[in-house]
């Protein structure tokens, strides 16, 4: 008999037994399983198993929270006492997608996109904060940067933003490969399109308001059509559309194309093609829609902050179990392009923030020890910026420390954006993200990560308490 066997039989029947597991896979921390009725798991049952730290549902994926290396070896015994052949997780991912309605794939997809470059983000994000550190006045010296006083450090924070910049100015090519990857196209086609619509000999995306109200917008003339020679520098929605447009194309000419022919004249058409659409048609609607996004969000935030910042602050979490949190991350590169800052990202810190507060209370609230020591690890977890584990392992299965979290979140929100405090890039969304705040704004934000601390963790322990109290 294997270790684990005993655990992996429990852990099969709770999710409904081996006849409601259509395929099963694993990550670093999770088994994966996509199965045919969610509905007949028990929660419950799943999650009194010792090895099993937490379980949710996301994007049509029921997951298993095991832990690091543990989980390698319970899934080679789910293998052997189950007989399930052993699934990649894009075969996990496309099963599960059958069971999505179409708003969850469209979420899904963006989620498919921005996953995989976000690491390059969050690198660009923190490095940007360490030379908004550098540059920024009256951090270090009254009214003026640390540079300024420090001249020979100035070439080095120079350095530093350039290599920070570099994730946020090619952000296109980037979104290009992930996108065109996604839409089943060649990667390095995607690279091309998103590199060419922020070619040198484009006007700078950043200095296209300027140039209009000069009336200096440089055009091409083709055969009387005029076409506005404009970059697309940190915009997310004309790259993302000019990618699927990339990719079908590149489909269709394979399939009609001979094999002979194909390297001469798929990739050349397809980019030719979408190149023309993405300047004519694409990158000038798609660039309008962006705007009056942007436009829309910076209204609400600036006619009704505290309620713009509450309610964003309350639903974030609820968004992050739905999934639908990653519809937010292009509003927030959206904002930093067209704005200078986004005070959206912000308020994503005060949420992750508030949920490993009130996971940290349960460690205080909580007798048994396996659920101390989850609390503790989770609450860690989310203070750096993973709330999963908070959340699913530990705030949702007893409601009220999530709802606690919430509250603080909400409160802190409407402080922070009381106080116009925005984010100058993406970073670690928990107690290092003050890095990618605007220098300013530092005060207002540290005042708004101490609510977001305290809050969540008084409102889950007392509750806790009074639980107790009642039984």
């Amino acid at each position: 008999m294997g270790a684990y066997q005993q655990s992996v039989e429990k852990i099969v029947e709770a999710v409904g037994g081996k006849e409601n597991i259509i395929a099963a896979t694993h990550c670093v921390m999770r088994l994966r399983f996509a199965l045919k009725d969610e509905g007949k798991v028990d929660k419950e049952a799943l999650e009194n198993i010792d090895i099993v730290k937490g379980s949710f549902s996301a994007n049509g994926q029921f997951q298993v929270v095991i832990g690091q290396g543990l989980v390698d070896k319970v899934y080679d015994e789910m293998v052997k006492v189950t007989g399930i052949s052993r699934a990649t997780k894009q075969e996990i991912k496309d099963a599960a997608e059958a069971n999505l309605n179409p708003l969850q794939r469209a979420i899904k997809t963006l989620a498919d996109i921005f996953i995989p470059i976000l690491p390059a983000i969050v690198t660009a994000g923190l490095l940007m904060g360490i030379n908004n550190v550098l540059t920024g006045p009256g951090i270090f010296y009254e009214g003026k940067s640390f540079v300024e006083v420090h001249k020979e450090w100035a070439d080095l924070a120079s350095m530093i933003n350039l290599i920070a910049n570099t994730a946020f100015v090619f952000l296109p090519g980037l979104i290009g490969w992930s996108a065109v990857t996604k839409f089943g196209g060649s990667p390095l086609l995607g690279i091309v399109l998103g590199l060419m619509l922020v070619h040198p000999d484009l006007l700078n995306a950043w200095g296209w308001g300027a140039a209009k109200a000069k009336g200096q917008i440089p055009l091409w003339d083709l055969f009387g059509l005029k076409v506005q020679k404009v970059g697309y520098q940190g915009q997310v929605l004309p790259v993302l559309v000019a990618s699927y447009v990339l990719a079908k194309i590149e489909q269709f000419l394979r399939k009609r194309i001979p094999d002979a022919f194909q390297l001469l004249l798929v990739a050349p058409l397809a980019l030719l093609i979408t190149g023309f659409l993405a300047f004519i048609a694409i990158g000038p609607v798609t660039f309008a829609i962006g705007n009056a996004i942007t436009h829309l969000f910076v209204t609400i935030f600036h006619n009704v902050p505290a309620i713009g910042g509450f309610l964003y602050g309350a639903l974030y979490a609820p968004l992050v179990v739905t999934g639908m949190h990653h519809t937010f991350l292009p509003v927030d590169l959206q904002l930093i392009a067209s704005t200078g800052g986004t005070f959206l990202w912000p308020i994503l810190v005060m949420s992750n923030i508030a949920q490993g507060s009130a996971a940290l209370a349960m460690m205080f609230v909580a007798k048994d020890e396996k659920l101390k020591g989850l609390s503790f690890t989770s609450a860690v977890s989310a203070y750096l910026g993973i709330t999963e584990p908070a959340m699913f392992g530990v705030n949702l299965r007893f409601r009220y420390p999530f709802l606690s979290a919430m509250t603080g979140a909400a409160i802190a929100g409407m402080f922070i954006t009381l106080n116009k405090v925005i984010a100058s890039s993406i970073g670690v969304g928990g107690l290092p993200g003050f890095l990618s705040i605007v220098p300013q704004k530092w005060v207002p934000f540290f005042i708004g990560m101490a609510i977001a601390i305290i809050v969540p963790f008084v409102l889950t322990f007392v509750f806790g308490k009074l639980r107790k109290a009642n039984r």
